[in-house]
């Protein structure tokens, strides 16, 4: 078995490293398996522009559909469409909003992007180098945040759950399951 810290060829099965003292990990046994831990989704205010815009649209559609307006004749056909814009962009907002989840298991953190065509990024937890809360003003007040959690793999690789529900019970279940994940 090599040594993980110091790259150290050791004994099969030993406990520790014989040069450096760094536990050794053991294979994981074939009857363990991996099991679901947290499922995270950003927040509805994440995507609070889009359902703006629509209410926006539709009622500017139904003004146009039901308004008085003086000397301006209208046609019907606009406030419809302008009716079914905001309508669609309701929709799509919903849409976006169920695009984007993040999953803890007892050994990775998957990050799922993409409704037709996706994108998978997974993270063993045993790489997780740290894991940072940031919470704007805004967020504050509703009691959102992001959670970013940093690789040891590499210096640019992270991921971020952003805009999620309680983000300090969300990187505290993500230390534990690191730390139990070590041990």
């Amino acid at each position: 078995m090599r040594c993980p810290q110091c790259g150290n060829d050791n004994q099969q099965g030993a406990a520790f490293c014989s040069r450096c003292g760094t536990r050794m990990f053991a294979p994981k046994p074939s009857a363990v398996r991996e099991y679901a831990l947290a499922t995270y989704r950003p927040s509805l205010w994440y995507y609070a522009n889009g359902f703006l815009v629509g209410g926006v649209l539709i009622a500017f559609g139904g003004r146009l559909l039901y308004g008085k307006f003086q000397n301006i004749q209208i046609p019907n056909q606009a406030g419809f469409a302008v009716l079914g814009l905001g309508v669609l962009t309701w929709i799509v907002t919903m849409i976006r909003a169920r695009t984007v989840s993040w999953s803890l298991t007892s050994d990775r953190l998957i990050e799922k992007r993409g409704l037709m065509a996706s994108r998978r990024r997974e993270m063993e937890l045993a790489d997780i180098r740290s894991v940072e809360v940031d919470k704007r003003v805004f967020q504050r007040m509703f009691g959102l945040g992001d959670v970013t959690i940093a690789s040891a793999a590499s210096a640019d690789y992270a991921i971020r759950l952003h805009e999620i529900q309680d983000p300090d019970n969300a990187a505290e279940t993500i230390r534990k399951a690191r730390l139990k994940r070590m041990a």
